[in-house]
């Protein structure tokens, strides 16, 4: 599959959470591409820094933090290791999440919706408050990208932490657009179908799914998304040229939701 990349991205510092692997690592690999300034947000230090090796390998500027996006601390602390290391920050995209839940509601598991709940939710909103923070004292803009699922609109059965979370991820995503649009922040949100990263292929093979038939179910054009045709879209949102799009998700599911 062609990846075009054209310097969209020039001058900007960004940092994406969840990027030592799946979307994450193809976001941030593909906005180093465009001529943005990476920050790669992780927890798994060890892939996250393999990330960032691989990017400068290739003439891409990145530079890898730990973060655990459910502590506030350390959320705070990697938009300040941004701008100490590129002094501003221009993009945001917030994709860390946890793998779905595998259980009906009768019998959820408290734990597991605790866990998932503070990462997929809390974290974006403590992404959100000191992303937004620093932009606004910058009072020069910025575009944030928060990534919501399919299953923010169509809810699969026996995820519903997941599901609740994902629909949460888009609430989060209108609040702040109509909170900060006049500051020239922009506020959006990706919603991607079913995407072949090891999230899915270990989320399969969990639920004894056949990838063949379950790429059928989930895609009209009858194929998981790759990696980086999700990360295109989070680049679009990013660069100046979707200047007037903010408060929207941009679903990118192969036509999952409207089938």
């Amino acid at each position: 599959m062609t990846n075009q990349t054209f310097p969209v991205l020039e001058g900007k510092v960004a940092i994406v959470t969840g990027a030592a692997m799946g979307m994450g690592e193809a976001t941030a690999k593909l906005f180093a591409s465009a001529g943005a300034k990476v920050v790669v947000a992780d927890f798994n230090d060890e892939l996250g820094q393999k990330v960032t090796e691989e990017i400068k390998a290739n003439g891409g500027e990145a530079s890898f933090v730990h973060v655990d996006v459910s502590n506030e601390a350390e959320v705070e602390a990697m938009v300040k290791f941004a701008v100490d290391t590129y002094g501003e920050l221009n993009v945001a995209v917030n994709n860390a999440a946890r793998a779905p839940d595998q259980a009906p509601i009768a019998d959820f598991d408290a734990n597991v919706w605790d866990g998932i709940m503070a990462v997929d939710v809390k974290g974006v909103a403590l992404g959100l408050k000191y992303q937004i923070r620093q932009m606004q004292a910058q009072g020069k803009g910025g575009s944030i990208i928060n990534i919501s699922s399919v299953s923010g609109f169509r809810p699969q059965p026996y995820t519903a932490a997941y599901n609740s979370a994902k629909h949460a991820v888009l609430g989060l995503t209108k609040t702040a657009a109509v909170e900060v649009g006049t500051e020239g922040i922009r506020v959006n949100a990706v919603a991607p179908g079913a995407v072949d990263t090891p999230m899915l292929r270990d989320a399969l093979e969990r639920f004894n799914f056949d990838p063949e038939a379950y790429a059928q179910q989930l895609s009209t054009l009858g194929r998981f998304a790759q990696a980086d045709e999700i990360a295109q879209g989070s680049m679009w949102l990013a660069s100046d040229a979707s200047s007037y799009v903010h408060g929207t998700c941009l679903q990118i599911d192969g036509g999952y939701i409207n089938r």
